[in-house]
């Protein structure tokens, strides 16, 4: 085997030029990840604001059939995954220039008009991809276009039926922005429709709080509970039955079973008895 101090001077020069050639693709690989996470934005005088929000009530966005989308080819520029939270992407902008922040800010106003117009068109991927971009590029500092962006967004995920990840949007935009009122009735009936009703009302009455002559969230209120009480019926009446089933797997090698036991309430404190029964045929 050859030691280091035998090799050639030629073999000592072709190490040091991988070397190098390994370093700078090292390099060239960080610094192509830096414009990802804060690309170009927007102007002052374009400012947006919550009416531009494209979308009118929330109750007509599961109206259309959810369009079937194959993502498999796609890029993955509209997951949440990919996008780094938005602390992180305040301290990348400490030493950003409000010039190059106000280009991005008005290019990411661009590109959400487009995604508005493609939501109009029906093109509900394409309007999704449009706003995934111009958050990429939006600074992180504009919070209000954030909070619209990741609101219509949500929208075109619904349209699609992405439920989860729909949540997840309205969840982003009313942490940049908690009286984003369109935002909440979206995650509201979001959650409505994956059966969190707990969640669900909860929402609803954030809004009313916020705006109480909404009536979607009114008749939610008054709805929902009553859902409620009915599926915690059914949730116990279902885990009965399977503590039933149990205990008569259990019983059943001593000739036993839970018809044995009888369970009374005592009306005065609410506290239960259970009571031994030899023959519980002979007490029917």
């Amino acid at each position: 085997m050859e030691s280091e101090d035998n090799v050639f001077p030629e073999k000592l020069v072709e190490n040091l030029k991988l070397s190098e050639q390994q370093n700078t693709s090292q390099i060239n690989c960080h610094n192509a990840h830096v414009p990802k996470l804060d690309e170009e934005g927007v102007s002052p005088d374009t400012a947006a604001r919550e009416d531009e929000d494209l979308f009118h009530d929330c109750s007509d966005s599961f109206a259309s059939e959810a369009v079937e989308v194959n993502h498999s080819g796609e890029a993955d520029t509209s997951e949440n995954q990919t996008e780094p939270d938005e602390k992180y992407l305040l301290e990348l902008e400490k030493d950003m220039s409000e010039e190059e922040k106000q280009k991005r800010r008005n290019e990411s106003i661009k590109l959400k008009e487009e995604g508005n117009e493609l939501f109009k068109k029906g093109d509900y991927k394409e309007a999704e991809d449009a706003y995934a971009k111009a958050l990429q590029i939006c600074p992180a500092c504009y919070k209000m276009d954030r909070s619209i962006l990741y609101s219509n967004r949500a929208a075109a995920r619904m349209k699609q039926d992405e439920k989860e990840t729909a949540i997840s949007d309205c969840s982003k935009a009313l942490e940049l922005n908690p009286d984003y009122i369109k935002a909440l009735l979206r995650r509201a009936e979001l959650y409505e429709k994956t059966e969190k009703l707990d969640e669900a009302l909860e929402d609803y009455k954030n809004v009313l709080e916020k705006d109480p002559s909404i009536r979607q969230a009114r008749e939610a209120c008054m709805r929902l509970p009553r859902e409620i009480e009915e599926r915690n019926e059914k949730l116990k009446a279902e885990m009965l039955g399977k503590l039933k089933d149990l205990g008569n797997l259990v019983l059943r090698p001593f000739g036993l079973s839970t018809e044995n036991f009888q369970v009374k309430q005592d009306s005065s404190t609410g506290s239960y008895s259970i009571n031994f029964v030899q023959n519980p045929n002979n007490n029917r």
